[in-house]
C-alpha cells in the first residue's frame, strides 16, 4: 500500500491554492495539486535511479575531512571553491566565479608552553598581535570583577570565567589592572570554544571553552606556565561563490530556476553535516541534470561566506538583472540534510514568512508520488541562503533536518563533532530525491 505523504504547518495561517489552513492542521496534498499520474513518476525516475549515495558521502567526506573547516575568507574556504568548479565544469556547465569581498575579520592561535594548542574564537574588536604572537603568564581573575586583580595581574594574560556581567567589562577591568590579554572561558559544557561579543578592545581577546579554562588554570596557572596568543587581523579578504548555468538549447529568456547550497563551515567545525551535506547533494543533481531535455534555465549556487550573515548569497541576489529576477520562478536551499541523528526525523521546508509557494507545494506532490519517509514541515524561518532568494522577490525554500515539534538541530550543529561519522547516506539519498524529482518536474521539457 502506498505511504500518505503528510505536512504539518508551522506558522501562521496561510493561503494555499485557494484552501486556508490553520497552524497545525493536517495538509493533505491531494487537496493542493491533483493526483500524480504515470507519467509524472516516470519522469521522477529518470532522476531518482542515478542519484548515487556513494557519491554524495565521498564528497561530503572530501570536503569535511580531507579539506576540514571551510571558514570564510580561508584558503580552506577557496580549495573547497576549486573543488566544486572543477567538478562542475567536467560535468559540461558553464561555470561562473562570482568573488567579492567580506568584512575583516580576526583570527588566533593559542598555545601552551608544554606544547598543546587550545582551540580560540577571536572577537571582531580584538586588538591583535605582533607577529610572532604574545608569550605570558595566565591570571586566574575569576569572574573578573574590579576587585578580582592584583598587582600580580600586570604584564599577564587574564582568565576569566563568563558570568554575572558582560564580556566588554570584564575585558576593560583587565586592562586596567595591567594585564596585556584577555582569556574568557565558558560557564557552559560546549565541545566548541567560546564566542564572546565585545566592542573596541585595547588588549587581545580570545574566547575558549569552559574545558580548555579548567585545564589551563590547573595545568599552566598552577606550574607558572605561560602560553602563546597570536591574533592577526585579515583585512581586504575576498569569498567567492560557484554558479553553474545551463539553459535550453533553443530560445532566450527562459524561466530560471536556482538550486543552491552554502560551502563554507564556522571555525573548527569540519561542517560535514553544515553544509558539506547540501553541497554534496547539489553536486549530485547537477551532475544527473546535465543532459535531459529541459525548458527552463537552471542555476546550481554554491555560495560562499553563508555563516558570517548570509554574504555569499545576498551578492548573488544583488547581481541578478530586474529581467533576470522576473523570470526566476523559485529557489531550492539545501542546508544541513544530511544528519545521523535519530531525532531528526523531519525535512523542514523553512520559508521567511511562513507561507508556501511553488517550491514547497512541488516538494509536497513530489514527496507523494515517490513516497518520502520523512515528514515535511512547513515553517517560518530565516537563517540560511533562501532569505537572500527572496529578499529579492523570488520565492524559496530552506529544505533542513530538524526534531519535529522541537524544530531542534542535531547537537552537533557549529561544533568539531559536525563530523563524517554523523552523516546519514540514506538521508542524503531523501534528500537528494525529493529535491531532484522536484526540481525535474518544474524544468523538464
Amino acid at each position: 500500500m502506498k505511504k500518505k505523504m503528510k505536512v504539518v504547518l508551522m506558522s501562521t495561517v496561510i493561503a494555499t491554492s485557494g484552501v486556508f489552513i490553520i497552524p497545525g492542521q493536517v495538509l493533505e496534498p491531494t487537496t493542493v495539486l491533483a493526483a500524480p499520474g504515470q507519467s509524472e513518476a516516470a519522469h521522477d525516475q529518470k532522476v531518482i535511479a542515478p542519484i548515487s549515495e556513494k557519491r554524495m558521502y565521498a564528497d561530503v567526506y572530501h570536503l569535511s575531512e580531507t579539506i576540514g573547516p571551510r571558514v570564510t575568507g580561508t584558503e580552506e574556504e577557496r580549495e573547497a571553491a576549486s573543488f566544486i568548479r572543477n567538478r562542475l565544469q567536467s560535468y559540461g556547465y558553464e561555470v561562473e566565479v562570482q568573488e567579492f569581498r567580506i568584512p575583516d575579520k580576526m583570527i588566533g592561535h593559542l598555545q601552551t608552553s608544554a606544547g598543546d594548542e587550545v582551540l580560540i574564537n577571536i572577537p571582531a574588536g580584538s586588538a591583535s598581535t605582533a607577529s610572532e604572537g604574545l608569550t605570558a603568564q595566565l591570571y586566574d581573575a575569576g569572574l573578573g570583577y574590579a576587585n578580582d586583580f592584583t598587582a600580580e595581574s600586570a604584564g599577564k594574560i587574564a582568565l576569566i570565567s563568563r558570568g554575572d556581567f558582560t564580556f566588554q567589562e570584564k575585558v576593560e577591568n583587565a586592562y586596567a589592572a595591567g594585564a596585556v590579554g584577555v582569556l574568557i572561558y565558558n560557564n557552559i559544557e560546549s565541545p566548541g570554544p567560546l564566542n564572546p561579543s565585545i566592542g573596541e578592545a585595547s588588549i587581545p581577546v580570545g574566547g575558549i571553552s569552559k574545558a580548555s579554562g579548567e585545564a589551563l588554570i590547573a595545568d599552566v596557572v598552577r606550574n607558572d606556565g605561560t602560553v602563546t596568543l597570536k591574533v592577526d587581523a585579515l583585512t581586504d579578504v575576498k569569498s567567492q561563490n560557484i554558479i553553474a548555468t545551463r539553459a535550453p538549447k533553443k530560445g532566450n529568456n527562459h524561466e530560471i530556476l536556482h538550486v543552491s547550497a552554502h560551502f563554507d563551515s564556522v571555525p573548527f567545525a569540519p561542517g560535514a553535516n553544515d553544509n558539506a551535506s547540501g553541497t554534496a547533494v547539489t553536486l549530485e543533481l547537477a551532475r544527473v541534470l546535465k543532459s535531459y531535455p529541459i525548458d527552463k534555465e537552471i542555476r546550481f549556487v554554491f555560495a560562499g561566506a553563508e555563516e558570517i550573515g548570509l554574504v555569499g548569497s545576498r551578492y548573488y541576489a544583488s547581481q541578478l538583472t530586474e529581467d533576470e529576477i522576473s523570470r526566476s520562478i523559485g529557489n531550492f536551499n539545501m542546508d544541513m540534510v544530511g544528519t545521523s541523528w535519530e531525532n531528526a526525523t523531519a525535512i523542514y521546508m523553512n520559508t521567511v514568512d511562513g507561507k508556501a509557494n511553488i517550491v514547497s507545494e512541488t516538494a509536497l506532490a513530489t514527496a507523494e508520488r515517490i513516497g518520502t519517509p520523512s515528514e515535511l514541515v512547513l515553517y517560518q524561518r530565516g537563517s540560511s541562503d533562501h532569505v537572500a532568494f527572496h529578499e529579492v522577490g523570488i520565492p524559496a525554500v530552506n529544505f533542513i533536518r530538524r526534531e519535529p515539534g522541537t524544530a531542534n538541530l542535531e547537537p552537533y550543529y557549529h561544533t568539531p563533532l559536525d563530523t563524517i561519522e554523523h552523516i546519514s547516506t540514506e538521508r542524503l539519498k531523501e534528500a537528494g530525491d525529493l529535491v531532484g524529482a522536484s526540481v525535474y518536474q518544474l524544468i523538464r521539457k
